[in-house]
């Protein structure tokens, strides 16, 4: 198995004259056959994965899934029947709601590949949804987490050599920016570009990254990448459950559930009560304190993280950077995230500093950034993939 050792840097990927335009010359590669080129964005997350894809010719979008990354595999002696079409494989929701039948494996661990076997799994099966006759060339670009090591980038390249045909690895809070960028409304006075000056915070399930998007591929130095994510605040939640309701035996999965549910960040909020089965009995857990300790953990951690990035900005350029504080990613769901961390800038004694919440559409922006920039990207600058 062979990979080409070294990326092209992105040249100037938020360039709006080329966010949506196919990549050009696709008939002078070496490599360039036959087949119609689809481009493909990936935001391969630890909990959740994200895939938008088009024809290189044009702006459409004709792929858009967002696929939970689990893969299950069926446990030994199970009845024929109970996994439809006795599949081998299960993924997705499909492996979660099946999770009694399956032995679920979490490809990533965070936000880089664990399980590698899983990984590739997990990959043909979101291949599959793109280009079910494997009549096409597949290019993809794939977020990664800020600043990830060469060795994660390298294991993300061997998994999808023989998957996918070129691919391009960027950092995801850069592509959050791209992602989240009105392309339309470009020029217009009353629009303020966030691919041009801002800090883009995307917290994830494995990790927490944080870019400064300042109108060129960032740096090692413009971004900072967490092990403290949505899968942290789980686990803390969890153990403070414990804690304060000993013996009641919690799963994961419940936990998360109510953390989706009730999460937030700021001064205690009471009382905040939580059903939940325990032993087949039904009990009321009170759970505005192990909440606030959770989602307070996570705020904190981004707050230091924040300083850190505001202070390596240029000094001209701080004054708009921070009217520019923007928070992406499933962990933008945290009650009051936005307001608590304005808050705390504040009292740092920061020059009148914004945090918004990028939306609802919080899920798609990596992929979407990483479609326009698959659309922007030059021929040398996708990387092949030789099996």
């Amino acid at each position: 198995m062979t990979t080409a050792t070294k990326e092209a840097p992105l040249a100037k990927p938020a360039d709006s004259s080329h966010a949506d335009q196919p990549a050009r010359a696709l008939s002078r590669s070496p490599h360039a056959t036959t087949k119609p080129v689809i481009l493909v964005g990936l935001d391969l997350g630890t909990n959740a994965s994200c895939v938008l894809a088009g024809p290189a010719e044009g702006s459409d979008i004709t792929i858009s899934k967002i696929v939970a990354t689990v893969v299950g595999y069926p446990k030994a002696g199970i009845v024929d029947g109970i996994i439809t079409g006795n599949a081998g494989i299960v993924y997705g929701e499909e492996a979660i709601n099946h999770k009694l039948h399956l032995n679920l494996v979490a490809p990533l661990r965070h936000g880089i590949i664990a399980e590698p076997e899983a990984t590739r799994d997990f990959l043909r099966r979101i291949r599959s949804l793109i280009d079910p006759e494997n009549k096409a060339e597949l290019r993809v670009v794939i977020g990664v987490p800020a600043n990830a090591s060469e060795e994660a980038r390298e294991h993300i390249r061997k998994v999808v050599t023989s998957l996918f045909d070129r691919v391009l690895l960027i950092p995801e809070p850069f592509l959050a920016a791209l992602g989240f960028r009105d392309d339309a409304r470009l020029g217009q006075g009353d629009y303020t570009d966030p691919v041009t000056n801002s800090l883009f915070i995307d917290i994830g399930g494995g990790t927490t990254d944080l870019c400064l998007v300042q109108g060129y591929f960032p740096t090692a130095d413009d971004q900072i990448s967490l092990p403290f994510a949505g899968d942290a605040v789980d686990e803390l939640l969890a153990q403070e459950i414990a804690r304060t309701y000993p013996h009641t035996g919690l799963s994961i999965h419940k936990v998360r559930s109510i953390k989706e549910t009730h999460a937030y960040a700021g001064e205690v909020r009471r009382p905040i009560d939580v059903s939940v089965i325990v032993a087949g009995k039904t009990r009321e857990l009170e759970l505005g304190d192990p909440l606030a300790v959770a989602g307070n953990a996570l705020v904190e951690r981004i707050f230091e993280a924040t300083k850190t990035l505001i202070g390596r900005a240029s000094s001209d350029s701080v004054e708009i950077l921070l009217q520019n504080i923007i928070v992406t990613g499933g962990g933008s769901q945290l009650k009051g995230i936005d307001t608590v961390l304005q808050q705390k800038l504040i009292a740092e004694g920061y020059a009148s500093p914004r945090v918004r919440l990028a939306g609802r559409d919080y899920k798609r922006y990596v992929a979407l950034g990483a479609l326009k920039a698959a659309r922007a990207a030059r021929e040398n600058q996708w990387q092949y993939l030789l099996s």
